[in-house]
């Protein structure tokens, strides 16, 4: 036994010097079990690891009805203009000019991000003597159905814009985009001292329409006290520059035009 164990120590070495072995890997006795290597690599980490997105909190559902407490009437027997999605360059001075050359005045449902861009226009429709309405910052359709601290923050831009552009200016009036609104949209309109303004007649010169249409569907759909929904800005508004003159004067003769109150 002690020849055979001083007979593997000189192969041992033998092969150490050899090169044939190596050095420092423990050699197993002889009968011992085998370490089983294992042929699956080991997995190589990402450089780029996968970030989860935080999930956006669903819109709330837009209720079956319109809110009541909405502003859809003047109270008394004129009606008043309104125009929406502006100021614009290429049409607010127009419409403008036209309401002087009629000597009436409108509110404009101005959008925070054009008011910002256009801010002599906002100040002209005030030394005008027009009202201003908060029509949020970026025409959001959806902006009434989500969370309440974006619908205030959206607002609250959007009057500092105004502020900004007509320091001292009233905004006494919110308009929720396409008129899609709901109770938490109204709560916070509220607690910045703006009431809701929607409307009672709306000739969707939106989808322009020619001048002719637009000034048809005002003149069949008004009212006493009906509240008119134009627009200046959101696109290109030659039909409803072109049917003006002739609905305002068609509304000033029958029931007059007057400020909201």
């Amino acid at each position: 036994m002690q020849a055979r164990a001083v007979l593997a120590s000189v192969l041992a070495m033998a092969l150490v010097l050899s090169g044939c072995a190596q050095p420092d890997r423990t050699i197993a006795p002889a009968g011992a079990p085998q370490p089983v290597q294992s042929s699956t690599p080991a997995p190589t980490p990402s450089p780029h690891p996968t970030v989860a997105k935080p999930t956006k909190p669903p819109l709330r559902p837009l209720p079956a009805k319109l809110p009541t407490g909405l502003r859809r009437n003047t109270g008394v027997r004129p009606v008043v203009l309104t125009f929406d999605d502006g100021p614009s360059p290429a049409w607010t001075p127009k419409v403008l000019d036209q309401l002087r050359a009629a000597k009436v005045t409108a509110t404009f449902c101005v959008v925070g991000s054009e008011v910002q861009r256009h801010p002599e226009l906002v100040r002209r429709i005030v030394r005008e003597g027009h009202q201003l309405c908060n029509h949020s910052w970026r025409h959001d359709l959806d902006l009434a159905r989500r969370p309440v601290a974006e619908i205030k923050a959206d607002l609250e831009r959007t009057n500092k814009a105004i502020q900004a552009a007509s320091p001292g200016a009233k905004v006494l009036f919110y308009r929720q985009p396409g008129g899609r609104w709901t109770s938490e949209v109204l709560a916070v309109a509220k607690d910045l001292g703006m009431r809701p303004l929607h409307w009672s007649v709306d000739p969707q010169d939106w989808d322009k329409p020619s001048a002719a249409t637009i000034g048809k569907r005002v003149h069949s759909a008004a009212r006493p006290g009906s509240i008119v929904l134009l627009h200046d800005g959101g696109g290109n508004r030659a039909a409803t520059l072109a049917a003006c003159p002739h609905l305002i004067a068609d509304l000033k003769q029958r029931f007059g035009i007057t400020r909201l109150r």
